[in-house]
């Protein structure tokens, strides 16, 4: 270490320990990456719509601020329906909350879910789900987008019915 601070010139010295004092002052950042969206658990309501529990697991280093949620829900192979809410969620880093979101199905979606509950716990039914959470991380000043994708099972529920995790 002393060579190198005899190697620098006078003049080089000051300039470089200033730049490194204001460089340890400010708070560091915390990384933010993209939430993982689920489906925790559905449920078939007696009207025919389907209530779902959306599970929203924030994967970044500090918490977030999520505020609504943007995307589409396709089971099996159908056509793709519409999910939208608007919430307030405070999730703190490396955590999970839930909110609910009631969508109405598709015919062929409800067929295709008739199917698995004749065949009891044995049956799944495959699902996409897919959009934007809009979210504000705990540094910044203002809310975004982040892109969300995933593809999971639903599986019914024993002893409880009409209901699917």
């Amino acid at each position: 270490m002393k060579r190198l601070l005899r190697r620098l010139r006078p003049g080089l010295l000051l300039p470089v320990l200033l730049a490194t004092a204001l460089a340890a002052c400010g708070p560091p950042r915390k990384s933010v990456f993209p939430p993982t969206v689920s489906i925790q658990q559905m449920s078939v309501l007696p009207n025919g719509m389907w209530q779902l529990t959306v599970r929203i697991q924030n994967n970044s280093y500090g918490e977030m601020d999520f505020k609504s949620l943007d995307g589409s829900l396709q089971i099996a192979d159908g056509i793709p329906v519409r999910l939208h809410s608007a919430f307030e969620l405070d999730i703190p880093a490396f955590a999970a909350d839930v909110t609910p979101l009631a969508i109405l199905p598709t015919p062929a979606m409800s067929q295709a879910l008739q199917a698995v509950a004749a065949k009891g716990s044995a049956g799944s039914l495959a699902y996409q789900i897919a959009g934007r959470a809009n979210a504000k991380p705990e540094q910044e000043k203002q809310a975004r987008d982040f892109d969300f994708h995933g593809n999971a099972w639903l599986s019914p529920v024993p002893g409880i019915a009409n209901t699917y995790r």
